[in-house]
């Protein structure tokens, strides 16, 4: 089953790559490279439910992996979220990057976890 995960890993690394490229570069960002990443990432995303389903179909959802999954979704909103407004430029930007960087943090180690509980119950 980690298989089905393969492409939304290369897919979430690469993500990772450009937006640490992207920091590193500093404000105001660039624009291709921040329109790339932005565009990596809702791949990442899209890749990453459409394994999910595939998976939950039919499968017994323990409430911790419901929780976990649920938990994964509200880490990938808030990045979308603190990314955009960070690109803004509006708000306070050291808010706002704490909360991708947590959001990420949280992310990173709650969808292979839910993943790791899908896996064990099928």
């Amino acid at each position: 089953m980690l298989s089905r995960f393969a492409i939304p890993g290369i897919v979430f690394i690469l993500t990772l790559a450009f937006g640490f490229w992207l920091s590193r570069l500093g404000r105001p960002y660039k624009g291709l490279l921040f329109n790339v990443h932005k565009l990596i990432a809702l791949t990442a995303v899209i890749v990453t439910v459409v394994q999910l389903v595939k998976i939950l179909e039919g499968a017994d959802l323990s409430a911790l992996s419901v929780a976990l999954l649920v938990l994964a979704a509200l880490c990938v909103m808030a990045l979308f979220v603190s990314g955009a407004l960070m690109s803004a430029g509006k708000l306070d930007h050291a808010l706002l990057h704490a909360i991708h960087r947590v959001a990420l943090a949280a992310l990173v180690i709650v969808l292979p976890s839910a993943v790791f509980l899908l896996e064990r119950r099928q």
